[in-house]
């Protein structure tokens, strides 16, 4: 089955977890904004219902599921279908890309991070939140990943991974953020954001690109 399969066909159950857990959005959110471009020409890899591309600004996403690009659309976002492993825009498109809990879902993450590279302009910007596999919640999404449609498919990095990876497809000048320690059901209020990494499960790298 391909990873995108599961969105496709539970569209709504994924926009409602926003609502369900508003704190922990809004924590995921607050974490994304502090190391986001303000200015530029932006792409939102896996923008999936634009819950953090439309709050954002970010104006152009692709989606390899189409039901999600529905949401986007009505959203205000300039949809495109394709997957992040072959994106369909020219050299040196972009100032800055957004990808947030994409990584784990793509085929091949190391090509999603060099076609990335591909299409920013020198010194660009790659954003990429995700959750840390060696926190809390990492542990509790595998524990529990058979059970959940999303996660079933997924492969969990670590943030070791995550940097090797940056390092291998020609990003530099890391900057880290983090957000949500322990439990997503002990979470009932927007959590403060810390520097760094290894103390929370939501984690987000500015990575530039040379």
């Amino acid at each position: 089955m391909p990873r995108s399969a599961p969105f496709q066909q539970h569209h709504r159950r994924y926009d409602d977890w926003f609502e369900h857990h508003a704190a922990a959005y809004y924590s995921e959110l607050l974490a994304v904004r502090a190391l986001l471009p303000w200015h530029g020409r932006g792409l939102s890899i896996g923008v999936g219902t634009r819950r953090f591309a439309a709050p954002l600004g970010v104006r152009l996403g692709i989606d390899p599921a189409r039901a999600m690009l529905s949401y986007a659309a009505r959203r205000g976002v300039i949809v495109v279908q394709g997957v992040a492993e072959t994106l369909p825009f020219a050299d040196a498109s972009f100032d800055y890309i957004l990808s947030v809990t994409t990584i784990c879902f793509v085929e091949d993450a190391r090509a999603m991070m060099a076609e990335a590279h591909r299409v920013l302009k020198r010194d660009g910007k790659l954003v990429i939140g995700f959750i840390d596999r060696g926190s809390t919640l990492g542990r509790e999404y595998l524990e529990h990943q058979n059970k959940n449609a999303f996660y079933r498919e997924a492969s969990f990095f670590s943030v070791d991974e995550v940097e090797q990876l940056l390092f291998a497809t020609g990003f530099n000048k890391m900057l880290w953020v983090q957000t949500l320690v322990g439990c997503l059901s002990e979470v009932y209020a927007i959590e403060p954001l810390r520097e760094g990494h290894g103390e929370a499960a939501f984690v987000v790298v500015r990575a530039s690109c040379f």
